[in-house]
């Protein structure tokens, strides 16, 4: 077992170095696909552990010698988020486990973000009323991260976790493993709103304020928005219909 601790966190050694083992019978699921995520009480703390399912075989060779697991990018990119000034959950440890000399699991632990709100709210046909200023705040945000050559790779309503108080709208970012950190252009930027998801309204407001924020026509902004966000949606919906007729055709084999 390979494992990595942020020491600011080194009094949670006990608890990781028996994560691997202590898992599946313990903690709180709050997500459960490909990957689970589970919630600890730890020390008075809540913690957040993402568990990376065992990847195929090629990719285990991949993770075990020309790429860092995706738990380690998780952590790594996390710090270099917080590092250049944007809110993420702190980063606690990676651990990683090897079978035959082959990476078989790894772990991610940060502290559970107390935010209660995510973009998901957006979804659908349920409108923006009332809700634009966090919109535009959203539009902000991600034109700043781009100014700082961040591009969040998995910039999806899932992972965007925000909070609205008297003291303004506060925003982390989770999910931090597909990351880059370069240059960001105009069409690179408008093309890293794809996997978000909302009506027209709510890609014409994030438009008007990325492009405000980054000095860009916003019109053509909402324009490239759109086209990138609906082949997105195809796409996705092209992949879950091979899914669903790849599932049915083994079944009727059975």
């Amino acid at each position: 077992m390979t494992f990595f601790i942020n020491p600011k966190f080194q009094f949670l050694e006990d608890f990781l170095k028996r994560l691997p083992e202590c898992f599946e019978k313990e903690g709180h699921t709050i997500y459960k696909s490909r990957n689970e995520v589970k919630t600890f009480n730890i020390e008075g703390m809540a913690l957040n552990v993402k568990s990376y399912r065992k990847p195929i075989f090629l990719n285990r060779v991949i993770y075990t010698f020309f790429r860092h697991s995706k738990a380690r990018r998780a952590y790594e990119n996390a710090l270099e988020v917080g590092s250049r000034g944007f809110e993420t959950p702190a980063p606690i440890a990676y651990i990683e486990i090897k079978k035959g000399g082959l990476l078989e699991r790894s772990y991610f632990v940060s502290l559970q973000c107390p935010y209660t709100r995510m973009f998901r709210e957006f979804e659908g046909d349920s409108g923006i009323s009332g809700c634009e200023d966090i919109i535009q705040a959203a539009g902000a945000l991600v034109a700043a991260l781009h100014d700082a050559e961040i591009l969040h790779l998995d910039l999806s309503v899932g992972n965007i976790l925000f909070e609205k108080d008297e003291t303004g709208i506060h925003f982390s970012l989770v999910d931090m493993n597909r990351m880059k950190f370069r240059k960001i252009g105009r069409e690179a930027g408008c093309k890293n709103f794809e996997r978000l998801r909302g009506d027209s309204d709510f890609f014409r407001v994030l438009a008007d304020s990325y492009a405000k924020a980054r000095g860009f026509d916003a019109e053509y902004c909402f324009k490239r928005m759109l086209h990138y966000y609906e082949k997105s949606v195809k796409t996705f919906r092209r992949k879950r219909e091979f899914k669903n007729h790849f599932r049915h055709k083994h079944q009727s084999l059975k």
